[in-house]
């Protein structure tokens, strides 16, 4: 099982030592590329634009307005690591967000509130698992499926229209509350995805994910419940999904179903991009939370740039295809390594 683990791109202990310049570059390169590229934009725009972009106002506002992204982007990598995809991050946090406004309007304590549309997420990723695991319906079919079927009722729920009443106060600290003058909305992100990243890195959990990712056939041969596994990362996205729609809901305060889809390009352009970087061809929680950082950066950088109202999906779905190519890419590298390796040691 511990093979299961191995990256064979990552520079492994010694291997750069006494290489030339040029093969140290070639070895980094993939691994911090995109590390690279995130700071030399943000040193582009502050140059570019000083007055604005490098103000701790705009990084409030950057670290703000992408949490949602951000916690989308980590619900969507729980899946891939194990070669499914789950469209309804983009769909249920539509849903989840109207809910947790419309509970509290109808009389139900936010607290309450909240727990019950955390308590519908995890039910839904359930039942995005059985439909993928037990039916055997593609994930991209199913959660294409069953996403669309959650806006319809978040438009039937809503008939169209806005739901606004009176809420608590202390449910907008959810999103307006903040440590050290950072937005709360950033340590919620911060601290799943150190979470996840101890899970997917430390424990057998984690490589039993990653395992069923690059062979489910030979995951089962050794042992591992599949399907128990698969059905289980649904359901945490699923939960992940229904929290970012708890800090959609109290930074909006009004629900309304036009809003979440806004979320589904750029939640999948993070979980790619994070297939890329840190440890290429293979879906890493850091590596997702660097794509969600150069989308922040160059969507905010184009805004004050002055950007029109075009540039943001423009760049989100350059972004996917230039993700999904440079994925196919370092993931047929990836192999191609191990299969010299293989040979090597043969």
């Amino acid at each position: 099982m511990n093979s299961l683990r191995s990256t064979a791109l990552e520079p492994q202990p010694g291997a750069l030592r006494g290489a030339s310049l040029g093969r140290r570059i070639a070895v980094l390169l993939p691994v911090y590329g995109l590390v690279v590229l995130a700071v030399l934009l943000a040193i582009a725009f502050s140059l570019i634009l000083p007055d604005s972009f490098p103000t701790w106002l705009n990084l409030r506002s950057m670290l703000s307005d992408k949490a949602v992204v951000a916690m989308l982007s980590l619900a969507a990598t729980v899946p891939m690591m194990t070669g499914k995809i789950d469209l309804t991050v983009g769909y249920g946090v539509v849903l989840w967000h109207i809910l947790a406004i419309s509970l509290q309007i109808n009389g139900v304590p936010w607290p309450l509130a909240v727990l019950i549309v955390l308590a519908l997420g995890v039910g839904f990723g359930l039942l995005n698992g059985l439909l993928v695991e037990v039916a055997q319906i593609d994930s991209f079919i199913a959660t294409l499926g069953t996403g669309t079927v959650t806006y319809a009722v978040a438009l039937w729920w809503t008939g169209g229209r806005q739901v606004i009443g009176r809420l608590s106060p202390d449910f907008f600290l959810i999103d307006t509350a903040s440590i050290a003058g950072i937005p709360v909305p950033a340590f919620y992100v911060i601290g799943l995805a150190f979470l996840l990243w101890l899970v997917s890195a430390y424990t057998p959990l984690g490589r039993y994910l990653y395992a069923i990712g690059a062979n489910p056939r030979a995951a089962e041969l050794n042992g591992i419940p599949t399907r128990r596994y698969v059905m289980l990362a649904f359901m945490a996205s699923g939960l992940i999904t229904a929290i970012a729609g708890v800090v959609l809901a109290s930074r909006l305060r009004v629900g309304q179903a036009s809003v979440g889809l806004d979320y589904l390009l750029p939640a999948l352009v993070g979980a790619f991009l994070g297939s890329t970087t840190i440890n290429p061809g293979r879906v890493n929680i850091w590596g997702t939370i660097v794509g969600v950082v150069i989308l922040a950066i160059g969507i905010s950088g184009i805004e004050q740039l002055g950007g029109a109202f075009w540039v943001e999906p423009a760049f989100n779905g350059a972004t996917l295809l230039f993700a999904i190519g440079l994925a196919g890419w370092t993931g047929r590298r990836r192999l191609q390594v191990r299969v010299k390796a293989a040979g090597k040691q043969a």
